[in-house]
């Protein structure tokens, strides 16, 4: 063999073995087993794991410094936008004080099946899965009651399911509540275009304008990429970087899982929006039995604090209802300003 072909072939055994690597990287990625990363505490908990509800199996991650510490079940909002991820970041404060549990709902995340079709899954079914859930981890943790706290879309589920089965519930906590959607929708929109205004982009005045009537009929919310444009879904977080990082680096969520979470979103999330529109939570719970607590950022126009207020102001029952304003956050308060979440949490649910 001269020397050229002996280079050829050295050259091609390299490239060969540089894409065997590579196959065998993006392999591991798309199959790696995931796990959440242990707590250094004797009596703490760190599972991620299935658990079946109703005939399917959820996804749910449990955290805490203690297993006796206060139960805590987060409702993830989207629709179909688990917050497990990227989450552990955002909580390490309230692990300390509380079991903290996320799951991900049917259909959603690492609870979606491919070759499975959830198309007859709404919102009902979701706050079936939750009252079950909750039973179990009542039962798993030997505690008799949770703290329910909803986030955006988890709102719609988590107040009809306190609404039913009050006696599972310590109290109930919405961050970016969910009421009056047009209403909601509609104060949105006109923060946007103000803050258009201000900004002196007159075509985005222009095209948030084309948008009312269609959001006034109930066929259409805000484009999501101008309330994320004028600081009115983060303003202390970059929730979609999170998000990158969480599926590329994080150990909850392998590459297979992330592809799981993007099929889920683009085949379900708007026919489940447009359920929040078309039977609206106001109608559907008029009186919760148990405490109830809205959360909300000054800044949000994902779902607005005062529209919000307006249903916490009409809803019925015998028990605590308090309006709670972060000052400098929007649709994430819980994130945002953790370390005054955090005190919030110890203040209302330890003392």
């Amino acid at each position: 063999m001269n020397t050229s072909k002996k280079i050829k072939y050295k050259l091609l055994k390299i490239i060969m073995i540089i894409l065997s690597v590579i196959v065998i990287f993006l392999l591991f990625q798309f199959f790696k087993p995931t796990w959440s990363p242990k707590i250094k505490a004797e009596k703490s908990i760190s599972e991620l794991r299935k658990v079946e509800i109703n005939g399917t199996e959820l996804e749910v991650m449990i955290r805490g410094d203690h297993k006796e510490n206060p139960i805590v079940i987060f409702v993830h909002g989207g629709p179909c936008c688990s917050e497990i991820p990227y989450v552990r970041k955002y909580q390490n404060l309230l692990e300390q004080n509380f079991t903290i549990v996320h799951y991900d709902q049917r259909g959603s995340g690492k609870s979606y099946d491919f070759g499975t079709d959830y198309s007859d899954v709404y919102a009902n079914t979701h706050v079936e899965d939750l009252i079950e859930l909750t039973k179990y981890i009542e039962e798993y943790l030997g505690q008799e009651k949770v703290i329910l706290i909803g986030h955006s879309y988890g709102t719609y589920i988590a107040t009809m399911a306190a609404s039913q089965e009050p006696e599972l519930y310590q109290a109930y906590v919405g961050i970016g509540q969910v009421s009056y959607m047009i209403e909601s929708e509609l104060d949105g929109l006109n923060k946007c275009i103000n803050a258009a205004k201000i900004a002196g982009d007159m075509e985005d005045v222009k095209q948030l304008e084309s948008f009312r009537n269609d959001i006034e009929q109930g066929n259409a919310i805000v484009p999501r990429q101008y309330v994320r444009k004028y600081e009115f879904a983060a303003r202390n977080i970059d929730e979609n970087e999170d998000y990158i990082k969480g599926f590329l680096f994080g150990t909850e969520y392998n590459w297979s899982d992330a592809i799981r979470f993007f099929v889920a979103t683009s085949k379900y999330q708007d026919e489940l929006i447009m359920e929040t529109i078309k039977y609206q939570i106001t109608d559907i719970v008029e009186s919760i039995d148990i405490p109830v607590y809205f959360v909300m950022g000054k800044y949000d126009c994902m779902t607005s604090p005062e529209v919000a207020e307006k249903y916490l102001t009409n809803l019925g029952g015998e028990r605590t209802k308090e309006m709670v304003i972060f000052e400098d956050s929007a649709h994430y308060p819980q994130f945002e300003e953790k370390e005054k979440f955090y005190e919030w949490m110890c203040n209302t649910f330890l003392e």
